[in-house]
This record gives C-alpha cells, structure tokens and sequence, in this order.
C-alpha cells in the first residue's frame, strides 16, 4: 500500500469505500465487512476506549471497538502511522459507513429479510470449502483478521440480510418495454461490437500468499510448479490441469477459462509482441510458448478462440437484446436502491458522538506523525502481515449488487458486447 504525506493515510481508507461509487449497496455491505466484533475490545492507537459510544442509530449503539477494527481493516496495519488528524478523518470516514450499514440492517428486520441460523451456518460452510484453504490455515487466517467464529457469523448474517433487502426492494421494477429496448440500441450502436481479439484461459500460479488456496510461496517453487504444469500439459488437458493447479480461484474453478480480451487491451496488458503472436500466429487450441506475467502472478495461458474482424452486432444478434434488458433494469434497481437507502437515513435518528466530539476539541488534532520506529522496514513488513486475512474469512462473498448505474451502461455494453460475441 502507499504511504503518502498528511491526508494520504485518510484516501488509503476512503480509496476502499469509494473504489465503486455508483454502487451504493456495495458501499453498505463494504461496511459490514468492517464491522467485525472480536471477544477482545481492540484500543486504538491513541488509547481510545473500545467501550465509548462512537454513534446511536435509533437508540443503539456503535461503539468506538467497531469503528477502530474498521480503520484496521481498511489500513491493512498502518493506521499506527496516521497522524491524530488523518486518524481522526479516517474514523470519521468509516463511522459513516458502519452507521450505514446499521441503519440498512435495521430497515432488514422490519422487512424480515434477516437469515435463520441455520442458513447462515450453509453460508459459511459453503465460504470455507470456496476459500479452498485448510482448516489450520483458515483459523490461522481468521486469528490474524481479529476474528472469532461468532463475530464472522454475525458478518455473515448481516450481509445476507441486506443482499435480500435490496432483492426485495429492487423486485419492484419492470423489465424495460420492447420500444425502450430499441431507443437505447439505436443510440449506442457504436457500442455493440464484437472487437477483433481473443478468449484466453488461464493456469495462474501466485507466489505470493493471496489466500486462494496458494502453495507456492517464492521464486524456487514457482519455477518447479511451472515445469510440473508443463509436463502435465504434454499428457493432459488443459482444463483438468486448470483445476488442479491454477491458484486462482475463478479460473481453477471454471477450468482454466479466463474472459475475452480485444486486440487493443492484450497490447495494453500483455505488451505488442504477445499480442501480435496471439493474433497473428496462434491458432484455436493451442498453449502461449512461454509463461506470461500479471501483476506478479505466473500465467500459462491458452486460446480458446480468436475474433479475426470487428463485428457489428444488432437486435437480432444473440445477447444484445438481453443484455440491454440487463443494463437498463439495472440502472433503475440502483436508482431505486439509492432512493431507498436516502430516505432510510433521512427517517433514523442518528447521534454521531465522534463527529461532535471532533467539532467540539477542533485544535487538538495534530498533524504531526508519530516518529519512524528504529526498524522501519521490519514494521512496514509486519503492518501488512494482515493485509489478506479478511479475504479468506469473508472466503469469496463477493457483493453481487448488480446495480450498474445509467452513466455507467454505455461503458458496461461496450464491455459485454465484446464477452458476449
């Protein structure tokens, strides 16, 4: 993570709120990912009592333990490094959303979208087989994000409980009129093609620890795996040993099967010579000549198929009227959802303590920084010993919104028209 000057520290928290501001509901349920309550109150830097009341949402409490786990959770470790003014922002930033998510949750058990017991324990049986990790290595990972079985439960329950709240509110809308349908094709044409360029799949190998069910951890192994995969590959199909080896969750499970890149994005990801090859040189089948690097990963990658022109798609082409379908119903369940969630926050009483303790002693925040400890590398090194444990104990709960906002459908049919060729 970057560690920049005075307010910096505050963005590295926010930049995670806001990374999809379109989506409100992904906001919400962020929050609930943050709220996690261990059996031990966690002080913060500065000595603030766990137990103090940071806000009331209809007269129930959010206590300081909350909104500092979230800072936590968001800052990877680093918040030891904030100045009382970026970690007086940084709590305020995240204060909001916890008050969010609460007043959402509240607004759930009035529509009785709240799980039984038992489907929250399906749930998270059903996370841990996906996080494809051991029992050891799951607890261990747990341990190190500050959770405990039962704070993760309530996690678990409250996510739900709020994706279910927005299925029921945003059942409310119409799929869009045949007429409708036809408006936006006949004014997003440019939108609709199938760009010349290539389906990939993929065998992913991580040296680093992403908690995706890793087992290689540095260079060394990396370069065994890869010749292990080689040979399996002179034998077997690619799918099979996709399932096998790929650390990678998505393509280990869809057998390798990776998305569709046009010729422009290979050039951008992959460099002009590969994407030369690819399009110029392979053909259906066959296997990249040499291992390809992504963002540190290891890719043994495959062409599934090649696009060899643009295409322009109609009405009538497959998935382009679905596809509008989506788009457009989405747009209005996110409108729909974003009134909701404005009228609830309109309706709750909310106390935000901290906020008016902050108005209240506005010159006691400094922004100085606490001195650099003797060891610094060795500190960095350990504040970011956590930054993928919260990943394997939420396992792959992925905030399936589907609340693609109206300034974003043009740019989300240009994308799937390219997928969907």
């Amino acid at each position: 993570m970057e560690k920049n000057r005075i307010g910096e520290g505050v963005n590295l928290i926010v930049r995670n709120i806001k990374r999809n501001p379109a989506l409100v509901v992904g906001m919400v349920l962020a929050a609930v990912f943050m709220t996690a309550c261990s059996g031990d109150p966690v002080a913060g830097p500065d000595g603030t009592d766990p137990n103090e009341v940071a806000a009331k949402v209809n007269g129930r409490d959010i206590r300081m333990e909350e909104v500092e786990k979230a800072v936590k959770a968001q800052a990877q470790g680093t918040q030891s490094s904030f100045s009382p003014l970026e970690l007086a922002s940084a709590r305020l930033s995240v204060l909001q959303q916890i008050i969010q998510t609460e007043v959402m949750y509240q607004n759930a058990e009035k529509e009785n979208t709240i799980p039984s017991d038992d489907e929250v324990t399906a749930e998270m049986n059903k996370r841990k087989t996906a996080s494809a990790l051991s029992v050891e290595e799951f607890e261990k990972q747990m341990k190190e994000a500050g959770e405990t079985e039962q704070s993760w439960r309530e996690n678990v329950k409250k996510e739900i409980a709020l994706q279910r709240l927005q299925e029921k509110i945003a059942g409310k809308v119409d799929s869009p009129k045949d007429i409708e349908i036809e408006q936006f094709y006949n004014g997003n044409k440019e939108q609709f093609k199938n760009k010349r360029g290539a389906e990939l799949a993929a065998i992913v190998v991580d040296p680093s620890n992403s908690g995706q069910g890793d087992t290689t951890t540095n260079e060394d192994e990396v370069r065994l795996r890869l010749n292990e995969i080689g040979q399996r590959l002179a034998t077997t199909d690619f799918a099979a040993v996709a399932r096998e080896f790929s650390e990678d969750l998505e393509t280990r499970a869809r057998g390798g099967d990776w998305r569709y890149f046009s010729e422009d994005e290979m050039r951008q990801v992959f460099g002009t010579q590969v994407a030369a090859h690819i399009m110029e040189k392979m053909t259906n089948g066959q296997v990249f000549p040499s291992v390809l690097t992504l963002d540190g990963r290891f890719l043994v990658v495959k062409l599934l198929r090649k696009q060899e022109k643009d295409e322009d798609l109609t009405l009538e082409s497959p998935q382009v009227r679905p596809r509008i379908t989506e788009l457009l119903t989405n747009a209005r369940k996110n409108l729909l959802w974003q009134s909701y969630v404005s009228l609830a926050m309109n309706e709750s009483k909310i106390e935000n303590l901290l906020a008016r303790k902050v108005v209240a002693n506005p010159n006691e925040l400094s922004g100085a920084r606490p001195a650099a400890p003797a060891n610094a590398d060795q500190a960095d090194a350990n504040a970011n010993t956590n930054a993928n444990a919260n990943t394997a104990a939420n396992g792959n709960a992925n905030v399936n919104s589907n609340a693609d906002t109206a300034a974003n459908t043009n740019t989300a049919a240009n994308s799937d028209a390219n997928a969907n060729k």
